[in-house]
């Protein structure tokens, strides 16, 4: 993706605030959200209905329970919409069965009475994250955005049945009188009984045209507090700011270029006579006044070297400090401080109190002495071994067991029928050679930007173009599922192969 041609203003945003442009952004494509929501959800509640006729409830049940697998669709249609031009009707509908393949399994198992479900779908649809990597990233994306994610599904489940009952009191009150009247309680209980199944499998069809109006907008809701909080986590705001300053002043930097030799030649000469100017702080001043400017200096000074502004004293014995009223002071008290049997009995009493302190310490060393042994190990530690390279990244394998020996040409023989992972092998090939011949430090909670700013510090710009390119192109197919021309394939392989010239992956 690209998020320069995002469809709305990349910034970040409080959960609210982000909850409010799902919103919005389901308005905006309401109308072919709504139309494959149904084009998809009702044949399949109709089927439901029909083979379930006499157990309405279960039927109503079964399709409640899916609505994970149906809410793939409008984030695949809104993933499309906001960075390129929105899918038709047909090509999202043919899409949807290859978007099923991506965990669905635990979608409708484990996963499914999640509270956070809209706001970790795209992690697994759009990321294609699992396992572990998924449980981290969806830590990290919680910290701030989990609350919300968890009122919006919260909310969403009041608001279908409010929605449920309102349009069951409509249907109601279109109803006309005379057959309202002929409603007694015996035909409602016999109703009940299973007699007028037809009016449980109808109230079953309000609650699906419900999910046509409620669904899009609350995948889209979820949608959007995840934009939110990447744009916090990665800073896009910050990296389309830059982008648009590097346009703006790219016409502008000959000027700017001038404007600097220019102020530097003006500034030299002011410099230089501003050197040669003597200081004017320093010249005789009020030289025709009573008191001169040296005559003043001079009486400061010889204030400031007497008390109480200098007290200068050099003392060789410890005294005690002289109380501030001199009638309290002791007449004895300095003489027979200063008795020489007082220095002589202090310098004992500190023998043995330093003493008595290494005493201490010796007995405690000697009592706990099969402990020292037990516990403290004087063997120097081993070397700490170099950390091994990771076999997976974002769950793909880029250890080299898992790559051929000539990359660019197995990904130029797999182009013509699995375009997909052609791309994905040319892209496990660079991080392979990131990490082994490089010694990138690369982790599993790097995004695709963290890894280009990794490679632009190798100080390679060949190998930094290429990454540029060939990151771009693999995150266009893996989250807008849009493949590179032909021509453009060949020549990422080209260059993979004028690149790296050795064969096969590094180990």
């Amino acid at each position: 993706m690209r998020l320069t041609d995002a469809s709305i203003a990349i910034r970040p945003r409080s959960p609210w605030e982000a909850l409010d442009l799902g919103v919005l952004l389901a308005c905006r494509h309401r109308r072919l959200l709504m139309l494959s929501w149904a084009l998809l959800t009702l044949p399949i509640f109709a089927l439901l209905s029909l083979l379930l006729w006499n157990s309405p409830s279960l039927a109503i049940f079964l399709f409640w329970w899916l609505k994970p697998a149906f809410e793939r669709l409008p984030l695949h249609i809104l993933s499309q919409a906001l960075f390129a031009e929105p899918p038709t009707l047909g090509q999202a509908l043919r899409q949807w069965p290859q978007l099923l393949k991506v965990q669905l399994l635990p979608s409708l198992l484990w996963r499914r009475l999640s509270l956070s479900r809209s706001f970790s779908l795209p992690v697994q649809q759009l990321e294609g994250l699992a396992g572990v990597d998924r449980q981290r990233r969806l830590a990290i994306l919680h910290q701030r955005s989990g609350r919300a994610a968890h009122w919006l599904t919260l909310v969403g489940m009041h608001l279908e049945g409010a929605l449920w009952i309102g349009l069951l009191t409509l249907f109601y009150l279109m109803v006309p009188q005379q057959v309202e009247v002929e409603w007694s309680w015996r035909r409602l209980i016999e109703a009940a009984n299973g007699q007028w199944l037809w009016v449980e499998h109808l109230t079953n069809a309000f609650y699906a045209l419900v999910l046509v109006f409620w669904e899009p907008i609350y995948v889209a809701c979820g949608f959007t507090l995840y934009l939110n909080r990447r744009t916090e986590l990665e800073a896009w705001d910050i990296e389309l700011v830059l982008r648009n300053l590097r346009q703006r002043l790219a016409g502008l930097a000959p000027l700017l270029l001038i404007m600097s030799v220019g102020l530097g030649l003006l500034g030299v000469a002011p410099h230089s006579q501003a050197a040669t100017q003597p200081n004017p702080f320093d010249s005789p001043r009020l030289v025709h006044q009573a008191v001169t400017s040296q005559a003043a200096r001079a009486d400061i000074n010889q204030i400031l070297e007497q008390p109480p502004f200098s007290n200068k004293q050099t003392l060789h014995r410890w005294r005690l400090d002289q109380p501030q009223d001199k009638a309290e002071k002791p007449a004895d008290l300095g003489k027979l401080l200063e008795h020489p049997w007082l220095k002589w009995l202090g310098q004992a009493m500190e023998v043995v109190l330093w003493g008595a302190v290494v005493a201490m310490i010796t007995l405690a060393v000697w009592r706990h002495r099969q402990w020292l042994q037990t516990f403290v190990n004087r063997r120097r530690p081993a070397a700490a071994s170099q950390p091994q390279a990771p076999q997976q990244l974002w769950g793909l394998a880029v250890s080299v067991q898992s790559l051929p020996d000539d990359i660019a040409d197995h990904a130029r023989q797999l182009w013509a029928s699995q375009p997909r992972e052609a791309l994905s092998l040319l892209y496990r090939g660079l991080l392979n050679r990131l990490l082994n011949d490089y010694r990138l430090p690369l982790h599993e909670a790097d995004t695709e930007g963290q890894v280009l700013e990794k490679v632009a510090h190798l100080d390679n710009p060949a190998l930094d173009a290429f990454s540029q390119v060939l990151t771009r192109h693999w995150q266009a197919l893996a989250y807008g599922h849009r493949l590179p021309s032909d021509s453009v394939a060949m020549q990422l392989c080209n260059d993979w192969s004028a690149l790296f010239a050795a064969k096969g992956p590094s180990a």
